[in-house]
């Protein structure tokens, strides 16, 4: 009798806490249900990349001077520089550089350290390709400025929701120049000037 009731009472406790699961799992399926949709409609719609987004590296030639500090900087040694040394100049001179964007995890050390600038990140991140080796970009290939996605015709740019005016969700239709919730960069860097400036307003 005892073991009976028993199997009862831990029946109603598991029934209890399946009910209690499920309650929770429906918690967050109804929190979701108020959010705005994410889907993009891909290719014809393309979210515009946010101001410090890391892309395809761009690299420029003529600024190389094969000083090798992006390799060096780099987790995992990933710039292969190919250089030679000009005995009429007496300084290196640059051959060949590429990256293999299959192997890059775009920390941006190589960016951020390169001392003549000739590396810098870009918007461009449809890096898909049918081979693995197609991937690896030369100076050649690095040296092309990607496609702004403000300028296709053929696609709709949407902003994310960080960049969309306060209370709006629905990035559609909404015009180039509707402020953001927060200011750019720029205009906080504007901002602390003036309070600099001005430290009694």
């Amino acid at each position: 009798m005892f073991n009976f009731l028993k199997q009862v009472s831990n029946y109603a406790k598991e029934t209890f806490q399946a009910g209690r699961y499920i309650g929770q799992g429906l918690s967050v399926t109804f929190d979701h249900m108020q959010r705005r949709p994410i889907t993009v409609q891909y290719p014809y719609e393309k979210l515009i990349p946010s101001e410090r987004f890391r892309g395809r590296i761009h690299f420029e030639f003529d600024k190389c001077i094969s000083c090798e500090v992006c390799v060096r900087v780099c987790p995992i040694n990933l710039p292969v520089v190919d250089w030679e040394y000009n005995k009429e100049a007496k300084k290196k001179q640059l051959k060949h550089y590429s990256i293999d964007f299959g192997v890059c995890i775009f920390c941006g050390n190589c960016v951020e350290f390169c001392p003549t600038n000739c590396l810098s990140f870009t918007e461009e991140y449809e890096l898909s390709v049918y081979d693995r080796h197609q991937l690896n970009f030369d100076n050649v290939a690095m040296g092309r400025l990607p496609h702004n996605v403000n300028d296709d015709p053929m696609v709709t740019p949407l902003r994310e929701l960080v960049y969309l005016p306060k209370g709006v969700l629905e990035p559609h239709g909404l015009p180039p120049n509707a402020n953001r919730v927060g200011l750019l960069p720029s205009e906080i860097l504007e901002q602390a000037v003036k309070d600099v400036n001005n430290p009694s307003s």
